[in-house]
């Protein structure tokens, strides 16, 4: 069973909805006593970084989630802003992410030489070069194209943790990857075919 968790800072529905057309049992949940249970996590999210880590605090699901995560070794998957608060910190915030990769999310940049300048926030298809090595990424379709809405994007510190890239005002984390770590900066839910074979490589971890 996949445990979504419901922080109130995602697509909630819209991932239960693709779990179930793919027969993956998925529930979703706001308690910490049911997520200390899980044996597989996703953690979306929409939204502010400070807002999201405040959100795990007051509800108790932080401290649930270090539990079962770090200590116990459950598979989590993040998904945009749920990626970005694996890290350390955020250039949105003040407040420390979760910190279980070392890595920082930080502010797009448009290249002073880029005429026009880079689009922010990077919204829309884009397509991904996966590491031959990615679990999670496993036996994509050919020329995988997944949908991105995010104006702040994951530097990773170790090259190894960097599951694909994407291009966009140059090479950046698309997904990441370490141990029973994963996460995506794009959203599987709203990517199609691409997004199914995501969602099913970690069901299947």
């Amino acid at each position: 069973m996949i445990t979504i968790i419901d922080y109130g800072m995602g697509n909630i529905g819209s991932i239960l909805n693709l779990c179930r057309y793919l027969s993956i049992p998925a529930e979703a949940s706001s308690d910490p006593t049911i997520v200390a249970r899980a044996t597989k996590l996703i953690l979306p999210g929409v939204g502010a970084f400070d807002a999201g880590m405040l959100s795990l605090e007051k509800s108790g699901l932080q401290a649930a989630l270090q539990q079962r995560v770090v200590v116990e070794g459950t598979p989590i998957l993040g998904i945009c802003l749920g990626m970005q608060l694996l890290a350390r910190r955020s250039e949105e915030g003040s407040r420390p992410g979760l910190g279980w990769i070392a890595a920082d999310v930080v502010r797009f940049r448009s290249p002073p030489e880029q005429k026009p300048p880079l689009q922010i926030p990077h919204m829309g298809w884009s397509y991904l070069d996966a590491r031959a090595s990615s679990r999670l990424c496993a036996e994509l379709p050919a020329e995988p194209r997944f949908y991105f809405v995010h104006s702040y994007h994951v530097v990773c510190d170790h090259p190894e943790d960097v599951a694909a890239t994407t291009e966009y005002g140059g090479t950046i984390t698309a997904a990441l990857e370490r141990g029973h770590l994963f996460g995506t900066q794009f959203h599987p839910e709203k990517s199609h075919r691409f997004g199914m074979s995501i969602l099913r490589n970690f069901a299947r971890l």
